[in-house]
């Protein structure tokens, strides 16, 4: 898994050198938020959220005891379509999870201070370069699954999955139900347009 983490941060890194020319311009800043209360949809890969469940572990017990709460909170909103802020966005509109925070984090800004009326805008090549690191990380976790944030730590936290996943094994079967209620994609069936 090392390996995996390793390469997981070199997309991060090649996609950061890329896209930095683009980014000269943006108007985000610490404790911006918005995207983490507005954008919505925070997708990440099994393999991102494997890392950030470590990252979790070094919390404190109140802190993870607390945010169990929230992610659990979310799923609800989620499924009845409210959209809800980013568990891990602090009081401070701070990120307690940003040196581990997934692509889908990491690959947006905007060019202008952003309002619900003004979303973020982004520059087209950011966006060609983004959906190129997509596909890579999606090949890297090709025996895993990419869903929004709060259903793969879900997955993550139930004990058969995270032994399926972390022995390297492949079985859909297992989470078939829960993958279609929550639009979970399959990894190495994307380019056929499968969820689970």
């Amino acid at each position: 898994m090392k390996e995996k983490t390793q390469a997981l941060n070199d997309i991060y890194q090649t996609f950061e050198a890329k896209t930095r020319e683009y980014k000269d311009d943006t108007a985000c800043e610490k404790g911006c938020g918005f995207c983490c209360k507005e954008a919505g949809k925070i997708e990440i890969t099994t393999l991102e959220g494997l890392v950030i469940r470590k990252a979790m572990q070094g919390f404190a017990r109140s802190r993870q005891k607390t945010l169990t709460k929230l992610f659990q909170q979310e799923i609800k909103k989620r499924e009845n379509n409210v959209v809800a802020p980013c568990p891990f966005l602090m009081k401070n509109n701070a990120c307690m999870i940003y040196d581990v925070r997934p692509f889908s984090c990491r690959r947006i800004y905007s060019t202008h201070v952003c309002t619900l009326r003004n979303p973020p805008m982004v520059n087209r090549r950011v966006m060609e370069a983004a959906d190129q690191s997509i596909k890579q990380l999606q090949q890297l976790d090709f025996n895993g699954y990419s869903g929004h944030l709060s259903y793969i730590l879900y997955m993550l936290s139930t004990p058969a999955f995270l032994d399926t996943y972390e022995k390297g094994e492949f079985k859909p079967e297992e989470i078939m139900e829960f993958g279609k209620a929550h639009k979970i994609a399959i990894n190495r069936m994307m380019d056929q347009g499968v969820t689970a």
